[in-house]
């Protein structure tokens, strides 16, 4: 059995520049879910949801792009989308291109909320996020973790790399159980 080799540790800027994003991204995130629990009882998820569908043309996306979007597994997509149809501010339907596809689309109440939670959550960006940047670091902050993002999306969700059958799952003859 060989051993892998431990990777090198992470520099005192490497390991600032990560606790300092992780705590950042925390702080922020807090009072953006409270904003938008107090200004239109929504939790994140459902106002990313909300915001994706209100940005696209016809106000309507399939629930595999919804899901891949905002980060989200499908079950738990499923989940806050109910939640979302049994308030009335988005529908869902079948979708036009796939039999077994859904498709969701947001309402005109679904897009009052939008309007109603908008003007505070960009205060709170505002105030707490953009507030202390010079343009030119909003600049370089966006272009950096758009490489981020891009390189984070690129690599396959441990969710879809095959896995190793335990030992103790194995028969002797090296099959499974």
């Amino acid at each position: 059995m060989t051993e892998e080799a431990s990777p090198p540790p992470l520099d005192p800027a490497e390991l600032g520049a990560y606790f300092a994003l992780i705590e950042v991204s925390s702080l922020l995130r807090h009072t953006v879910e409270q904003q938008l629990r107090d200004a239109g009882d929504l939790s994140y998820v459902q106002f990313q949801l909300l915001a994706r569908l209100g940005d696209t043309a016809d106000g309507s996306q399939r629930m595999t792009e919804l899901a891949d979007g905002v980060v989200y597994s499908r079950s738990g997509l499923t989940y806050q989308v109910g939640l979302l149809e049994k308030a009335g501010l988005v529908a869902r339907s079948p979708s036009a291109e796939d039999d077994r596809g859904v498709t969701v689309t947001i309402t005109e109440a679904g897009r009052d909320v939008l309007a109603r939670v908008f003007p505070g959550h960009i205060d709170v960006l505002r105030q707490l996020f953009l507030e202390p940047l010079a343009r030119a670091d909003i600049d370089s902050l966006a272009r950096v973790l758009t490489v981020v993002r891009d390189h984070m999306r690129s690599i396959p969700p441990r969710s879809a790399k095959r896995r190793r059958k335990s030992a103790a799952r194995q028969s002797p003859n090296g099959g499974g159980a």
